[in-house]
Parts: C-alpha cells; structure tokens; sequence
C-alpha cells in the first residue's frame, strides 16, 4: 500500500514550512481519485503562498484510518489529516481547536448540524470535509405497476409492502440490521420514531420509551408480517440490501447518494421521499460527515490554518462536492448548490442536511457502542425479541463505556 504524494513540496525545496496531510480517497477508480482533487488545491493554494509545501498522501478508506492512527502512536503525526474519526485525538489533547486553526468567517460557514458533531465538551475539534444523509428509496417499476404511491408514513409504509409482497417482491422492504452498518439503519428507525441515540443534552438515551416503540413496530408490523425478505433483518448487511436495491427485487430501503449511481448502472428507475415517521414525514433524517483535523505534534498552527481557510473556500467545496456527489458542508456552498440542483436527485438529499441529526461522534465511547450496536440491535425485530430489553443492555454499557472516558 503505497501513499500518493500530491503537491511539490518535499526535501531540498525553498519553502519555509512543508505541511504533511493524509486524505481518505472518494474516488472509485484511478480516473477520478481524490489525488487529482488534490493536486489542483495544493497548486492553487501554493501559488498564492510560496513560503509554504504541501505533501499529500491520498489513501483507500479501508486503510487511512489505520494509517493515521499508526503514524501518530510513532509519534509522526501528520500536520492534518481527512478520515472517519477525530474524536480520540481530540480526547488525548493532540488537536488544535477549530477556532485556533480557522477564519472567524470559515469556522461560521460550517453548517450546524455539522458543526456541532464536531464538538468534544462544546469545543469543536472535528471539522466536517464530506457529508450526506438519508432518503426512502423505491422502485418506481414495482410501485406504478401495483399502483401505490410512496410512503409518508409507518402505516403506509406497511401498506405499501403488504401489496409489494403479495405481488411476489422478494424484499417489500429490506431491513439492513446486519454488522455492516446497523449502527445507520438504526439511527435511520430511531428518528422517524422521534427517539435517537442521545437527548437533548446529549446524554445516551438508547433505550428510551420512543426507540422501544419503534423497534415493537418493526418486530410486529413489518418483520413478525414477512414484509422485510427472505433474510433476517440482523444477518442483512447494506451492501447486500444496495446489491439487492439495483437487481430490481427490493420494493423500498432507506440509502444514500452512492446508491443512485449503483442503481442507474443497473438500468433501475427509483425515486426517492424523506423518510416517513409515525403520523408523516420524520422530523429529522440521518446525517453522516467525515473529518478534518489539525495536529499539534509540528506546530504548524499557523501554516495549517492558511491552507484550512483555502481548502474550505466555496469554490473548492463545490468542487469536491459536485465531483463525488456528496454534500457540501459548508452554507456558503450549500445555497450554491441548492440554487444550481435544488430539483436535482442530489438537491433532495441538500434540503434535509439542515436538520439532520448525526452519530455521537464527538464521544470516544461511541466506537464501543456502535459495535454494541452492529452485534446485538438484529436481536430486537427477532420473532420473540424483546427490544426494550435489548435496548436496555446496550444503553448500560453504553453509559460505562461513557464513565469510563
């Protein structure tokens, strides 16, 4: 696995600084890597600031987080780094603050949500880099041929896949509580039911009154009804149910912007609505972000911030955004993309990002629960599972796993 240096900074050149950052890959092939992104940044940016290098190293998301966390435990920490997790750098005082690196005016440009998931004890650490959030997905072959119409609500979800599956659809709607990415499903589920992970002073609240109602509805209503597919909900994983989605035998599924680009290879038509909640639309949909952060270990504050403040400029937001169909997270480039693709399919999934709730992830226990989570929560839509019981188990380890930070 080899790193790939973008930028001409390195030994022997007249720079006064030379700012190392590691950066997770968008890309699927080596046509559109997200070291070409970087490329044209690092020789914008050093064009306009010649006293200061650039060295990128663009890795696959299966290793980046890995790297970085090995290169820091040798003490080499890179000046910057753009992966999945920031929040036990952040806890071992190894990052500068957002506002110590950042603009007054770049640091406000954040969108809130987004922000605030970057927050450790009300300080921002993690910078959002790339975003998106979640829609209801369904096959608009299966639904004009049934002639349904899709859902805004849980009982006419069910409806709806009553029909599906009286039709012989082979997933009316698949449930994906498998280990791959539970943690999102679930989060997905607990919204619409107007519950979530924590509460309003972010304290864990898994098994609250509201996630427990949600979970006995599924367990009755949608799986204990054999609406959900021939595969048990904790033994499906995403990438399965997505696979499934663009062969054409899945009725409805929650997913992101990757999954248009899956099922449009497949020659499958869909649509897409927010998700629906008990009496209507859901109040909030899932958000996820990745993350930039700024290390301590060289001292380049200073340096770091200069680049930070270019990298975040609205054009080179866009950019990215519109290169690998993913959000922009900033409102500066958001407006502008509403404004451009606001109809768009890309536009529907910007009009929910402003109340979008994300995962704890300014918790450095939320590693531990989201593993609870992708090995038991299957447990709970289970023919005799009992989700308050569940629920219960994962929340008290979840609150010493807390106590224990």
């Amino acid at each position: 696995m080899a790193g790939v240096l973008a930028g001409c900074g390195g030994p022997g050149d007249s720079g006064d600084v030379t700012l190392k950052l590691v950066a997770a890959d968008y890309g699927d092939s080596a046509a559109n890597s997200s070291k070409k992104y970087w490329d044209k940044v690092v020789k914008g940016f050093e064009d306009e600031n010649p006293g200061i290098d650039v060295e990128v190293t663009v890795l696959s998301w299966n290793d980046v987080d890995r790297e970085v966390k090995e290169m820091v435990k040798k003490g080499e920490a890179p000046d910057l780094a753009q992966i999945g997790a920031y929040a036990d750098y952040a806890a071992q005082g190894k990052l500068y603050e957002a506002d110590e690196v950042l603009s007054i005016a770049t640091q406000a440009d954040f969108l809130a949500p987004l922000a605030q998931a970057g927050e450790v004890n009300r300080t921002q650490y993690g910078m959002p880099f790339a975003s998106s959030t979640r829609l209801l997905f369904y096959n608009t072959k299966l639904f004009k041929d049934a002639n349904l119409t899709p859902p805004q609500s849980w009982s006419e979800l069910q409806a709806d896949a009553k029909v599906l599956e009286a039709r012989g659809v082979k997933y009316p709607y698949a449930l994906p509580l498998g280990p791959e990415e539970a943690p999102a499903e679930t989060l997905m589920w607990m919204l619409s039911g107007g519950g979530g992970y924590t509460d309003n002073v972010s304290s864990y609240s898994i098994d609250s009154a509201q996630n427990a109602k949600t979970f006995s509805w599924l367990r009755d209503e949608l799986v204990g009804k054999g609406l959900t597919g021939p595969k048990a909900p904790g033994e499906l994983n995403r990438a399965e149910a997505f696979a499934a989605f663009a062969r054409g035998e899945v009725g409805m599924l929650n997913g992101h912007p990757t999954l248009m680009k899956m099922a449009r290879k497949k020659g499958v038509k869909f649509g897409m609505v927010p998700a629906p909640g008990v009496n209507g639309k859901a109040q909030a949909t899932m958000g996820v972000a990745d993350w930039m952060m700024a290390f301590k270990q060289n001292g380049h504050r200073e340096e770091a911030g200069k680049f930070l403040d270019y990298v975040y400029s609205k054009k080179n937001v866009l950019e990215f955004s519109n290169e690998y169909d993913i959000l922009p997270v900033t409102r500066s480039a958001s407006e502008t993309m509403a404004a451009e693709r606001g109809d768009s399919e890309l536009g529907k999934f910007l009009k929910e990002l402003p109340t979008s709730q994300l995962y704890p992830v300014g918790k450095t226990s939320w590693a531990q629960v989201s593993a609870d989570i992708k090995k038991d929560i299957g447990k709970v839509v289970e023919k005799n599972g009992n989700p308050a019981s569940v629920l219960g188990r994962i929340q008290n380890r979840a609150v010493a796993a807390e106590s224990a930070e």
